[in-house]
């Protein structure tokens, strides 16, 4: 039961849980939960512990200090390269926990999840490179709704952001445009004439776009339904046609057999006189 609160997030005491298959993911949760709670052991988990040094007085230099010789306030901040450890420790399943448990500092077990789950440097550009061809050939199909579309876009965007820190992108609001289905052009060419593009933001465009897509899909009920209606009338006139020439065809049949009948009925009058 306590597991399935902790993956659902519901804990704010626990670290967010370790998913391999969603790295990226977990990887911006865990360093945000971190910052939340202490800054100190992002610092840690990124740069190394903190090293057991103070500034000595007298020398006015910074030097090494003994256990047994430091104040409580060097002990608070050395106390801060376990707390760092733990927080990663408690985030991980048993599998990850063996393959770091004999890193000896924070930043050792982070950098090796790195390394393991998003790869070296020449695996990261090559996921980079990936992502940027994603974003470039960017498209959206006619049936695909704003949400699903913008979905799709996020996840690309924001692994460009998790993989490469000095990637960033001013024009997101116009590749979305740009690749918009042409049945939105008129709409496009409206945001493009009364809208500032550079200070336009993403989920501003999203939400403007979200409510004429309710506007088009009312449209687009409201023509389906006269089309049904004009194809259910002329249905309706035609089978009306098609009773009426049933009704005249049986019409003449029957006069035609009369007229038969009445030939037959003349020409056995003739023999008999």
């Amino acid at each position: 039961m306590e597991s399935e609160k902790y993956l659902e997030g519901q804990s704010m005491q626990r670290p967010p849980l370790f998913e391999s298959d969603g790295f990226i993911y977990w990887k911006n949760r865990f360093e945000t939960y971190v910052k939340s709670k202490d800054l100190d052991l992002w610092h840690v988990i990124t740069y190394g512990d903190f090293p057991p040094i103070q500034n000595n007085p007298e020398t006015k230099k910074d030097e090494i200090v003994p256990f047994d010789k430091q104040n409580d306030d060097l002990k608070k901040k050395l106390a801060k390269n376990n707390e760092a450890k733990m927080v990663i420790y408690n985030a991980l399943p048993r599998k990850e926990y063996e393959r770091i448990f004999m890193c000896k500092t924070a930043k050792e077990i982070w950098d090796t999840l790195l390394i393991t789950h998003q790869g070296n440097s020449q695996v990261k550009d090559n996921k980079i490179d990936l992502l940027v061809q994603q974003y470039e050939q960017f498209t959206i199909p006619e049936e695909e709704s704003i949400d699903n579309a913008f979905a799709r876009f996020n996840t690309i965007i924001t692994s460009l952001k998790a993989l490469d820190e000095g990637f960033s992108s001013k024009n997101y609001v116009r590749k979305f445009l740009r690749a918009l289905h042409p049945k939105w052009r008129a709409k496009v060419t409206a945001i493009e004439e009364s809208k500032d593009l550079t200070s336009l933001s993403l989920d501003e465009l999203i939400g403007n776009l979200k409510v004429y897509e309710v506007i088009i899909k009312k449209d687009s009920e409201m023509v389906k339904g006269k089309r049904e209606q004009n194809r259910s009338l002329a249905l309706k006139a035609k089978k009306e046609s098609s009773d009426e020439d049933s009704s005249t065809s049986d019409s003449e049949d029957e006069e035609y057999s009369m007229a038969v009948r009445d030939s037959r009925n003349f020409s056995k009058d003739e023999e008999d006189l």
